[in-house]
């Protein structure tokens, strides 16, 4: 085989690059359409788009064992008392003036 010039030669490894750049998206999208399929079997009705969204957004940025950690601490919905977005002052004592 005789040697390729550094013109065919780059051109080749372009196209090698552009065959491996498909193949990689190729799999993300497999992949993806995979989780998809999870999902499509969970009741994610129960929360907002937005909030869906977010919560997989920043368990995908801190990593999953440690978001997974983090959510399975928690005790599930029925068992935590409701909180108020908005904080009282009720039930705190005054600060002492003496």
């Amino acid at each position: 085989m005789p040697k390729l010039s550094e013109r065919e030669r780059l051109a080749e490894l372009e196209a090698r690059q552009r065959r491996a750049a498909q193949e990689v998206e190729t799999a993300r999208r497999a992949l993806r359409g995979k989780y998809a399929d999870i999902v499509r079997d969970l009741p994610v009705e129960a929360m907002s788009e937005r909030i869906f969204k977010d919560l997989l957004t920043e368990a995908i940025r801190i990593g999953g064992e440690a978001s997974f950690a983090a959510l399975k601490a928690m005790p599930p919905a029925s068992e935590r008392k409701p909180t108020s977005s908005k904080s009282t002052a009720k039930g705190v004592p005054a600060a002492s003036t003496v």
